[in-house]
């Protein structure tokens, strides 16, 4: 009943405060904001290249084709004089094509009077060497559109996983493992973070000493970390019903916003030539190519639930642990708070290996050790992980909790009490091992 009553009142008095409720209302408005604004602005702030290009080969000549941000134009005027023009301003960048020898390799001039970046190069790259080869294959004296055709991309390949011979989705996947995991680490500093300064409020301001006479120690760190276990569902059930909200409007406009055939079949054939293009690639990909096939999304909310829970309780209690150490300010909780928050950045540093190759040795070890297993875990099972895994994890990480709120009951019953002396890991140590 005590127990009860402190959840309640540790849920209330931050669901209340104002800053939680502008927190939980603005952070995915703000997020919504930051995702298409920055498009808008890339798109806005890009600026007009002129390029002028000075072709003495003639293989170039009207071939480079300008794009929305880069402007090729070809000049007959001398080098020196439009090296001049290029200096007053009069344009952003000039190449020079000397005549040269198709079959070998060259390297051409590019003059400017700023640094040009990588889309001029990149879009400059691309395109010479198609015209090059191009060029050569006309001296070879073998029809472009069959070399065209020859040389498309005819193979791809459907992820078929396990018994079941389920259709896996390697893009999405990869995706909502990277998502998964980034944000059960950030849920778990925050949230065992907010533990720990609301128990060395209590103590600095000797708050605790009047409500541990009332309540045992451990009820007392058991109803904060509930409390505030309460209060980040809270704001993570009105995240999702905020997104869910928005993709329900969303998806009329998306549905109004097809990609291109042609473009999305460039974009597919780059994805399955280009190798690993990363997470932005693959959501580029995805949207193009790909759908929802393969993942369980209810599935992996489930376990997403479980394994905040999981993990933040585990680690919560740890943090509620150090808050009732600390007598001397911040310092003290830097000091000990390291030696809990390093798991959590080797989790993160594990998830990505993980993603990569989610049955490596490394991975299954960092799913089912219980200090590494919910960031990890949650980073592999859109991945399919085999049941006996799922639940040697699961067992382990309850048993992991069990264990760390015992050492840490232990250390807060002592240190919530203990004031005008500095703590050292030694006499941590002995309070650990005392019996009782």
């Amino acid at each position: 009943m005590k127990t009860a009553i402190i959840i309640k009142r540790e849920y209330l008095s931050r669901v209340k405060k104002r800053s939680f409720i502008i927190t939980t209302l603005l952070l995915p408005i703000l997020f919504i904001v930051f995702l298409f604004g920055t498009s808008y602005l890339a798109a806005k702030s890009t600026r007009e290249k002129k390029v002028i290009v000075k072709d003495d080969s003639g293989y170039f000549v009207n071939k480079l084709k300008s794009s929305k941000s880069v402007l090729y134009s070809y000049s007959q005027e001398s080098v020196e004089e439009l090296k001049k023009k290029l200096y007053s301003d009069s344009f952003t960048a000039l190449i020079y094509i000397p005549q040269f020898n198709l079959d070998q390799k060259q390297k051409f001039q590019i003059y400017s009077n700023e640094n040009l970046g990588t889309e001029v190069e990149t879009n400059l790259n691309q395109q010479s060497n198609d015209i090059v080869r191009g060029e050569r294959i006309k001296i070879a004296g073998i029809d472009e559109q069959k070399y065209k055709d020859a040389s498309a991309n005819m193979v791809s390949f459907d992820n078929i996983v396990g018994k079941e011979q389920k259709k896996g989705n390697t893009n999405l996947a990869s995706i909502i493992g990277m998502a998964s995991g980034f944000l059960l680490y950030l849920f778990m500093l925050l949230y065992g973070a907010s533990v720990m300064t609301s128990v060395m409020e209590e103590k600095t301001n000797r708050i605790a000493e009047i409500i541990v006479s009332s309540v045992k120690p451990f009820q007392l760190m058991m109803g904060k970390i509930v409390g505030v276990a309460m209060v980040g569902l809270t704001q993570v059930a009105i995240w999702v019903a905020f997104i869910a909200i928005l993709g329900f409007v969303a998806m009329p406009l998306l549905g109004n916003m097809q990609m291109d055939p042609e473009q999305a079949k460039a974009i597919s054939e780059q994805a399955m030539s280009g190798g690993d293009a990363g997470i932005a690639g693959k959501i580029t990909t995805l949207m193009a190519t790909g759908t929802l096939e393969g993942v369980n999304l209810l599935s992996i909310f489930g376990w997403f639930v479980f394994f905040f829970l999981g993990g933040y309780f585990l680690y919560a209690a740890l943090f509620a642990a150090v808050g009732s150490l600390v007598n001397e300010g911040q310092q003290d909780a830097q000091q000990f708070s390291t030696i809990i928050t390093l798991p959590i950045i080797f989790s993160f540093v594990i998830m990505t290996t993980a993603i990569k190759d989610p049955n490596s040795g490394l991975a299954v070890f960092g799913s089912i050790f219980p200090l590494t297993s919910p960031i990890v875990m949650m980073a592999r099972i859109p991945f399919d992980v085999p049941a006996s895994q799922l639940i040697i994890s699961v067992v382990c990480l309850i048993g992991g909790f069990i264990f760390t709120t015992f050492l840490a009951a232990k250390i807060y019953r002592t240190g919530i009490l203990m004031y005008g002396k500095k703590i050292t890991m030694k006499e941590v140590g002995k309070w650990l091992i005392r019996k009782g």
